[in-house]
Formats: structure tokens, C-alpha cells, sequence
């Protein structure tokens, strides 16, 4: 497939100046904006908190993860977990912290939140700002993740981008001219209501994990010759899954193979309206299964010519995407 590229300096921000470290552009923060030479980002979850730390270079030279749930005040609880990450990465200004949920761009509260709904309505940013002194920019997960791997990971050479992670939830973003573009409200990139069917059918009700593991225990009586029937039911979840596709179980890769096909059917729409030059696909669900699946079904919905000039790839940031992309928004800002 043909994409057209573009020079990763051209599309660096201001704050932002170039090196190369063995014939690779590596981004540096200028001293007056970033004095300590730090990035540092948090992305919360529905189960754990993780921050990373980069340095001037880009390069995570740092990172720790801690359990969401400890009994305390979520608002409480980030701030706390922040004030760990200044005492393990020593002194820094700002922190981004990405988190599951619509933002609201004028007040900085977190609108909704399907996935921790004590989060709708509290303003994380205030919260952590007052307990910390630090600036504080929240951002929602998938936007994070996909500024991270436009700036870092797979999407570095691209004009435009479109990012769907595929987890717990399924979600989406886009990057135009080196932004995140956030909509008219706030709210673009709920990719996963997108409907892949007549009836209405959207997305995440067939996606995301935990529908990936209803469909599978549906059809579970099915196929006796799966390595997953030496499980009880119950006990069969995504990491089952992935890990019996990795050992060869026919059933397992099938299921993750149309998971990939609704996600392709979808993402060809996004294909077809916007001729996006560059699909970045991260979260829990990128097995190789899947993405192979999710460009076959793209190319055969997708308009012939903008497909042939879009590329679609694995995410390179892993599960560090959303903080680093929280990160770099900070101090961007």
C-alpha cells in the first residue's frame, strides 16, 4: 500500500526541537519549557494506575504500577499515586493523566465514564492540581494513546491519523495537521458505537473483551476439539483466548478472527468518509489474528483508491501508549 510520508521534524510542535541519536529523529524538549528535561504521564484504568517517566529523548526510562483500588477517594487516590511518581522520577512540573471517559473541554470534569462511572462528573485536573502544585492536563485514554504513537510509535510519519484501541471498551481518535481533533463538543472518536449492522448492532457489543469472551462461551459447545474445553466456562476469559490462538486452537483464532472482520467493517467507514493516510490499532486485542482480519475486511468495504493509500498497523507503544501520549500533552500545553 502507498502512503504518503512526511518528515517527523515537520510536524513536531514548537515546543518541541530535533536531534538524531544514530540517524533516528528523536524529539527534545527546549529547556525553557521544560527545565527538568522530564515528560511525565499517568493513565488510569479501571484496575490499576501506571506512570511513566520519558526523558529529553523520548525514551521511557521509567515507569511503575499500583492497584486503582485501595479504599480511598478516587480524586484521593490519583493525587496520591501522582505524589509517588514525583518522589520515584524526582522533580517535574506538569503531568498528563489519561483516563476512560468524555471530557468536558470547558469545565475539565470528566463528563462520563462507562468504564469507572465514579469518575463522572469529578475534575480530576483541579483535584490533583491543588494536592500537588503541579499543572495538570486530563485527556481521555484513546486520545492520549493516539497522540503517543503519532509522536513516538507507529503513526510518527503520518499526516493524518485515526487510532482504535481495542480492550476492555473500544475506543477511538484522530490526529489532523498534529492535534488531537476532539469535535465540535469534545466528544469525536466513540468508535465504538459505531453500528456494524441493520439492526443497530454497535461495535463494542461484539468487540471489546468481555463481549469477545460472551461470544466465545456462546459458541463454546460447539467445537469440541478447542484446548479451551479443558476449562470450566467460567474461567474462560481474554487472556485464555489470546494464549490458546498463540498455541494453535483453531476455535480461539476463528473468534478472534471475526473480531477482527467487525472491527475491519468498521474501520472501512472511517476509510471511506475520510481517506485517513494511517490506522493505528492498540489495546489488549492486537494479536496478529486480528489485525490481518481487520485489513482484509477494510479492503474489501473500502473504496478501492483510499484504501490503497492508507496503512494500518499495530500500535508500538503497548500498554505505556496512553501515558506517554498524556505525557507529551502535558507539556505541549
Amino acid at each position: 500500500m502507498l502512503v504518503n510520508r512526511r518528515c517527523l521534524i515537520c510536524v513536531l510542535t514548537p515546543i518541541i526541537g530535533v536531534t538524531k541519536i544514530a540517524g533516528v529523529p528523536r524529539i527534545i524538549m527546549n529547556e525553557s519549557s521544560n527545565p527538568q528535561g522530564k515528560f511525565v504521564g499517568v493513565e488510569v484504568s479501571a484496575a490499576t494506575l501506571l506512570a511513566v517517566c520519558l526523558d529529553g529523548g523520548g525514551n521511557v526510562v521509567d515507569s511503575f504500577k499500583a492497584d486503582r483500588f485501595n479504599g480511598r477517594d478516587p480524586l484521593d487516590r490519583i493525587a496520591d499515586f501522582v505524589e509517588e511518581a514525583k518522589v520515584r522520577f524526582g522533580d517535574f512540573s506538569a503531568v498528563g493523566i489519561a483516563v476512560p471517559g468524555l471530557i468536558n473541554r470547558e469545565t475539565g470534569n470528566v463528563a462520563f465514564s462507562a468504564n469507572i462511572p465514579e469518575h463522572s462528573s469529578l475534575n480530576i485536573s483541579e483535584a490533583v492540581r491543588t494536592a500537588t502544585g503541579l499543572d495538570v492536563v486530563v485527556e481521555n485514554d484513546a486520545d492520549a494513546a493516539a497522540y503517543g504513537e503519532y509522536k513516538l510509535g507507529a503513526g510518527r510519519d503520518s499526516e493524518s491519523l485515526f487510532y482504535a484501541t481495542i480492550g476492555r471498551g473500544v475506543g477511538g481518535a484522530f490526529i489532523f495537521n498534529g492535534e488531537v481533533w476532539h469535535g465540535a463538543s469534545g466528544y469525536a472518536g466513540e468508535f465504538g458505537y459505531v453500528a456494524i449492522n441493520s439492526e443497530g448492532m454497535r461495535l463494542e457489543d461484539v468487540a471489546s473483551s468481555a463481549n469477545i469472551v460472551r461470544r466465545t462461551r456462546n459458541r463454546f459447545g460447539r467445537d469440541g476439539t478447542s484446548s479451551l474445553g479443558t476449562l470450566p466456562e467460567e474461567q474462560i476469559d481474554i487472556s485464555e483466548i489470546l494464549k490458546a490462538a498463540d498455541d494453535g486452537d483453531d476455535f480461539a483464532r476463528l473468534m478472534l478472527e471475526r473480531t477482527g472482520m467487525y472491527v475491519g467493517t468498521a474501520i472501512a467507514s472511517v476509510i471511506n468518509l475520510l481517506n485517513i493516510e494511517k490506522i493505528v490499532v492498540g489495546g489488549e486485542i492486537t494479536h496478529p489474528f486480528v489485525i490481518d482480519a481487520i485489513i482484509g475486511r477494510a479492503k474489501e468495504f473500502s473504496f478501492a483508491r483510499s484504501f490503497e493509500n492508507t496503512e494500518i498497523m499495530q500500535g508500538e507503544l503497548g500498554e505505556n501508549a496512553a501515558a506517554i501520549g498524556a505525557a507529551l500533552i502535558a507539556y505541549k500545553n
